[in-house]
């Protein structure tokens, strides 16, 4: 029985499926820490609103150290003077101040929020054109569930830097820098008095912002934990239901959402000893200069009015100051979760075009395995020593025990990976010197499990040729015995299959799958086995489309069922890797003590009627 601690890698492949030959991984490498200087990059498209956005900034805080500038007129000049003009004059000089205030940072707000959602909006695509330029060794190794939380929520961190924090940088420097000024101006000796009481809240936010940024990247990925959890449940429903495995996978997710509290309340109580350990220092220095400028007063060097001000602008220094301890805690949360963006972005994939790759042109379909060697890591080998032709237009079976490296041949044929040693060709042209493009252009791929975007069928269909006409994409269905069924539905072609197809039934999400591949035509086709689990009505419709599409196409079948080894023109034997055995149905059965004839008899034998009762014998 599965275990709620069973590594993720692990439990994605048991639900979803995944190739049969490669191992699990099971970790996700740390995010490496990252220079906020690299998140500048993406402002510079934008310069032109973030330099409005800036200017208001810099009015509106120029507008706030003003204010204590008025104050101390008041106090000074209105009190004193009982001057009724003047206080009318500063009352309505404070409400035009304030009206101007109230524009910029209308002007300011709006401009960063454009900004940080155009910038969310490109690092989403920059992030999700580089996943799709990743091997597929790549996506083995992931969870699914992690990659779409780091392409989500972890992106949003960026916006937050930008749109509130940048602002809240800038503006609280002005600040902070007017109001040191002024108060120097003011009064050199509390100044140095002000700078000595501040020191230690820049130390403590150092230390607090350090561990607030460790903190944070364990709780972007206690969040990614649930978020698989909860998408390898949803995938594997059926799975789940057939198991009745309901209580176990609540408890499963249970179980990441205590991790994921029991970091958060790390978190929270970091940042609840953070706030009002700066908070109450800067009530401290308050206190502080309250007493120390009490004495300048009734010492004469500073007048009621100038230490109203001064409080004034102590304030500011004091709001200012903490803003920034506040802001350096909530800048290290965020590069912690923004990193693991930059992970993805810095991850090169295995499988890479050479500089100088040439298109691969219209090819007669041979494909050449020379001393092919691989494995998926150094320990174990996966393919050993293959040598390997097959012609044009030939159809050739791949059977073996499970394990026996099937797949792995089957998956080096469109370059998802490349050979440890060896090398593969297609008309005599190394993979490797061609682009992936061109090359994939020219295979098709049915796969035994058929995926099926969730949109309309005719969006499936076109998936194989995106420029393809409406009599094109009708001929394919109907090649592929698909027509009848799909016009069928009230809505025809535009009927929505659902999450991977689930609308529709197996046989249907076949014959769509091949009526894809027809409409691409390619000049190579790779099967691994369409019609093991269907029902002998569906499988006879399927089988029938099958050999259509296998028409002059050099295919590469892995075989299943007995009835796919007859109709291979060429049978290759695989057992650990090894190429043990190759010819032909009749020539393999002669070999009394080969590994092919051992298979066909003992499943014959287990089930004699394979061939005309549609059976479930294998040669997997």
């Amino acid at each position: 029985m599965d275990s709620p601690n069973m590594p993720m890698g692990r439990r994605a492949r048991l639900l979803t499926g995944g190739p049969s030959d490669t191992p699990a991984s099971t970790e996700t490498p740390a995010a490496p820490p990252i220079r906020a200087t690299r998140l500048l990059k993406y402002l510079r498209p934008y310069l032109p609103q973030v330099a409005v956005a800036l200017v208001a900034v810099i009015v509106t805080s120029g507008i706030e150290l003003v204010f204590p500038t008025q104050i101390r007129s008041l106090l000074d000049s209105v009190i004193e003077q009982k001057d009724f003009a003047l206080l009318n004059q500063i009352a309505l000089g404070l409400v035009a101040i304030f009206l101007v205030r109230f524009v910029t940072a209308f002007v300011h707000t709006f401009a960063l929020t454009y900004v940080g959602e155009r910038i969310v909006m490109d690092i989403r695509r920059e992030v999700y054109a580089r996943l799709h330029q990743l091997s597929l060794r790549f996506f083995t190794e992931r969870r699914v569930g992690e990659l779409v939380s780091r392409l989500s929520s972890d992106v949003q961190t960026v916006r937050v830097l930008v749109t509130g924090n940048l602002s809240t940088i800038v503006s609280q420097a002005i600040v902070l820098v007017g109001a040191l000024t002024i108060v120097i101006v003011l009064n050199w000796r509390m100044s140095l008095f002000l700078l000595a009481v501040a020191l230690p809240m820049g130390i403590v936010s150092a230390l607090f912002g350090r561990a607030l940024r460790k903190i944070s990247s364990s709780v972007q990925d206690r969040m990614a934990d649930s978020s698989v959890i909860v998408d390898e449940a949803f995938q594997g429903v059926r799975v789940v239901k057939s198991f009745a495995r309901e209580p176990y996978e609540v408890r499963r997710y249970e179980t990441a959402l205590v991790a994921y509290f029991q970091t958060t309340m790390r978190q929270a109580r970091v940042r609840a000893l953070f706030i009002p350990t700066i908070y109450t220092l800067s009530f401290l220095a308050i206190v502080g200069v309250l007493w120390y400028g009490g004495r300048e007063a009734l010492e004469g060097r500073l007048t009621v009015g100038g230490l109203a001000s001064f409080l004034f602008y102590l304030v500011f220094i004091a709001a200012s100051v903490g803003s920034f301890t506040s802001l350096y805690g909530q800048v290290q949360e965020a590069l912690g979760a923004t990193g693991r963006i930059f992970e993805i972005l810095d991850t090169e994939p295995d499988v890479q075009d050479k500089p100088n790759a040439a298109a691969l042109p219209a090819v007669k379909g041979e494909i050449t395995f020379e001393g092919v060697e691989f494995s998926y890591d150094e320990r174990i080998a996966v393919l050993r020593r293959i040598d390997l032709a097959v012609k044009p237009g030939e159809v050739l079976a791949l059977v073996g025990p499970s394990g026996a490296g099937k797949s792995t041949v089957f998956n080096l044929i469109p370059r998802f990976y490349d050979p440890t040693a060896g090398r593969v060709l297609i008309d005599g042209v190394d993979l490797r010197d061609v682009t992936q493009a061109s090359l994939r252009q020219q295979i098709g791929i049915v796969p035994q499990e058929t995926l099926l975007f969730g949109g309309p069928i005719r969006e499936n269909i076109l998936y194989g040729r995106l420029d393809a006409s409406e009599a094109e994409i009708i001929e394919a269905s109907k090649a592929a015995h698909a027509h009848e069924f799909i016009m069928g539905f009230p809505d025809g072609y535009e009927t929505i299959v659902g999450e991977r197809g689930v609308k529709l039934s197996g046989g249907q999400r076949q014959r769509v799958a091949i009526a894809r591949a027809i409409l691409k035509d390619p000049r190579i086709l790779l099967l691994d086995e369409a019609t093991s689990s269907l029902d002998s009505e569906s499988e006879g419709l399927v089988q029938d489309a099958l050999e259509r599409l296998m028409k002059n196409r050099t295919t590469v079948i892995i075989a299943h069922r007995l009835s796919t080894v007859h109709i291979a023109d060429r049978i290759a034997v695989l057992n650990a890797g090894v190429l043990e055995e190759l010819g032909t149905h009749d020539q393999l059965i002669k070999k009394k003590n080969g590994l092919y004839a051992k298979l066909y008899n003992m499943q014959f034998q287990t089930t004699p009627l394979d061939i005309d009762m549609g059976g479930q014998a294998s040669l997997d």
